[in-house]
């Protein structure tokens, strides 16, 4: 039997020893990117420019940059350079979504179930996206806390949150947070929310409980009181968000109700960071622009419920000539690694500039996520998070080539081809072994003589094969 689990052991380590498909390559390595079609997403396009990166910053951008001793250099001439694509709304590595229980959630956070072995994190760095607003579901009229990501593929878990990115809450209106399409079971008593006034409701009760427990703690930190509260782990994310300290990403569609959210915002004196989805947003798009919020939508996902049959193409454009900052998010594993193309339909759709629709997939949700000061644009001081297409990022014929995260690579499509050549080998080697054959033709794992197994048997009843000499009689 042990020579049976050694046999088997050994294949398990061949099987834990295949790599991840193009993990980090190029980790703490300074990168120079000669003689690419930079688009800034700020100072314009520009021809021939070389891009230094170093200690995961951008430290020079112009033409004929000297490469310093030890740097790597990659030849992107015909080729475009963009900043990294960044999603504002989305559920990619999560083990779980939505805590649907209660309505307000606000206890809860996504940084407790991220999964850094989702395969979405790679198929999302090979479309060119470099970090992502990782985000509660919208089955609670407030839900759980956010997690602002970069996707550093291969890394543990603890590298994958930004550190400086402002925290934020979801909130939820309309059909999803009153259940429209949730049957309870029989017996049970259905949840509250059950209507539309009622998600607002629900909304404006936690904020003034929030707002009392906050004025709890300022009494007794001023010593008006001499007993501190009792700690609210649901009310805390809200005490943060009337301070201005944690940011309001709010799933809706209705035009209506993302006004009455704002109007919300304005009764307890803090600002709505995106109305997310925004399908309808055009319709109160100076009103947006007067609270300073931003609208983080689709630009052609419609009609799949009676929320989002009043979308049209032309949202984008109705918004950014208003003056909101817009971005476009995926909601979506699949929509993620095609932003690109949805920033080409706003160009399309409106004839928003191409820089500015360029900005609605990089600089902007950067802009809403707090963390523009450091990416969302190829700028000298930001960090060195950038994509090299093979063409015009917004063609459909254009591939992504490499994407670099803080100078490091962490997808290279000729190093993915030759993964998938070496897996395949390494495949095929694996089923070409005893134990994956069929029993009787000479395959599976070594047989025993049944006159050995016995023996083995005996030894282990009476003790004989145990470490520690005990026997199993002690």
């Amino acid at each position: 039997m042990k020579k049976a689990t050694a046999y088997y052991l050994m294949l398990l380590l061949l099987v834990a020893g295949l790599r991840l498909p193009a993990a980090a390559q190029s980790k703490g390595q300074d990168v120079l990117i000669r003689n690419a079609t930079v688009m800034t997403a700020v100072k314009g396009t520009m021809e021939g420019t070389d891009i230094l990166i170093q200690n995961g910053k951008i430290t020079k951008i112009g033409k004929g940059i000297a490469a310093p001793a030890g740097v790597k250099t990659i030849d992107a001439t015909g080729k475009y350079v963009t900043p990294g694509i960044i999603d504002c709304h989305s559920h990619t590595m999560l083990d779980a979504i939505n805590e649907g229980s209660l309505s307000v959630t606000s206890m809860t956070g996504t940084r407790d179930v991220l999964n850094n072995t989702d395969i979405t994190i790679y198929r999302a760095l090979a479309g060119g996206v470099t970090a992502a607003n990782i985000l509660h579901g919208s089955a609670n009229s407030i839900g759980g806390k956010n997690t602002t990501v970069k996707f550093k593929w291969g890394h543990p878990i603890e590298d994958y949150p930004i550190a400086d990115a402002p925290p934020g809450v979801k909130f939820a209106l309309g059909e999803n947070p009153k259940r429209s399409n949730s049957q309870p079971q029989p017996g049970v008593q259905p949840r509250y929310p059950q209507t539309r006034m009622g998600v607002i409701e629900t909304d404006r009760d936690a904020l003034i409980r929030a707002r009392d427990y906050k004025q709890q703690w300022d009494d007794y930190r001023a010593g008006k009181t001499k007993v501190p509260p009792r700690k609210d782990l649901e009310l805390d994310p809200l005490v943060e968000v009337i301070e201005g300290k944690r940011l309001v990403h709010a799933h809706g569609y209705r035009s209506d109700e993302h006004l009455n959210l704002m109007l919300l915002a304005d009764e307890f004196n803090f600002k709505v960071a995106t109305l997310q989805h925004g399908l309808e947003a055009y319709k109160i798009a100076p009103e947006i622009a007067k609270h300073g919020t931003g609208v983080s939508i689709f630009t052609d996902s419609w009609s799949y419920k009676l929320e989002a049959y009043d979308a049209i193409p032309y949202d984008a454009y109705i918004l950014w000539k208003n003056g909101v900052v817009v971005s476009i998010n995926s909601d979506s594993d699949e929509r993620m690694r095609r932003l690109n193309l949805d920033a080409a339909k706003v160009e399309k759709y409106g004839g928003v500039p191409e820089q500015d629709a360029l900005q609605m997939i990089t600089l902007n949700p950067a802009k809403q996520l707090g963390i523009d000061k450091r990416t969302g644009s190829i700028e000298v001081g930001k960090d060195g998070d950038v994509v090299i297409w093979s063409g015009h990022p917004f063609s459909p014929y254009s591939r992504v080539e490499t994407t670099i995260i803080e100078g490091e690579t962490f997808f290279d499509r000729q190093l993915d081809a030759q993964h998938r050549i070496d897996m395949a080998k390494e495949r095929e080697a694996l089923e070409k072994l005893d134990v994956n054959r069929a029993p009787g033709s000479g395959g599976g794992p070594p047989r025993i003589p049944a006159e050995k197994r016995q023996s083995e048997r005996d030894r282990s009843e009476f003790g004989e094969d145990d470490e520690d000499g005990g026997g199993n009689n002690r």
